[in-house]
């Protein structure tokens, strides 16, 4: 979504900006309007008048609204080029209201999260508040894919958590490229993310009465879950991330 019309935007300041990869980076901004959201919507950030959506990594209880992102350089990339180059103390603008209806379905109590890289994004954000709020009922099981281990910029954090609540969350990270040099000493899985959930479904028997399939990120890996899951009557709810 992009916009070039002169009209005055709320701004955003970034209070923290953190380099992952070459790029793969984090922000946390403080909106100067009161934003409210819940876990699996989006933001629209803004610079130079060009505008996209980020799904929200923080959860409604935090201060701060946290946003990964992945740098796509031009001619594909119109705003991530623009961000990549602000630093801590500058600002974005920001639409006033969370958009978006990827949020947790609570009647399903297996929650089956497929993504890839930026795409485990809103999983973080439901997780994290469903930990805050001590809801219960709900087991959470998040697949992530990824190209290089490097990119799994949540990872500590969600071992942790699986560590601390192993019966809350399983956290399943796997690398697309295992043979390549730069994943050297890797031990996890080493597979594309939608080649595993069929694995994973079978060893945990989660049946399709009980389990929603959430899937964000790449559109390939979308379509290839939905392809292998859906026939086989599973609930599948989509987030696609197009590289902009």
């Amino acid at each position: 979504m992009a916009t070039n019309r002169n009209i005055s935007l709320p701004k955003a300041k970034i209070v923290e900006r953190r380099n992952i990869t070459a790029d793969l980076f984090v922000i946390k901004l403080q909106p100067e309007v009161e934003f409210k959201f819940k876990p699996g919507q989006y933001a629209t950030l803004g610079s130079n008048g060009i505008e996209r959506a980020y799904s929200i990594v923080s959860s409604p209880e935090e201060p701060l609204l946290e946003i990964f992102i992945e740098l796509v350089p031009p001619p594909e990339g119109q705003l991530t080029p623009l961000l990549w180059e602000l630093d801590e103390g500058e600002s974005v603008t920001i639409r006033p209201r969370a958009k978006g209806i990827f949020t947790m379905d609570s009647k399903f109590s297996n929650q089956l999260m497929v993504s890839t890289v930026t795409g485990v994004a809103p999983f973080v954000s439901m997780l994290r508040l469903y930990i805050a709020q001590q809801s219960t009922g709900h087991r959470f099981h998040i697949v992530q894919g990824a190209s290089y281990y490097d990119e799994f910029t949540y990872k500590d954090e969600l071992e942790k958590t699986a560590s601390q609540y192993p019966d809350l969350l399983s956290y399943i990270p796997t690398i697309s490229r295992p043979d390549e040099g730069k994943n050297e000493g890797w031990i996890g899985e080493g597979k594309r993310a939608n080649l595993i959930v069929e694995d994973y479904i079978r060893e945990y028997d989660l049946s399709t009465d009980d389990t929603l399939v959430y899937v964000c990120g790449h559109p390939g890996m979308i379509e290839d879950v939905k392809g292998r899951l859906a026939p086989k009557g599973y609930t599948v709810k989509e987030e696609r991330f197009w590289k902009e």
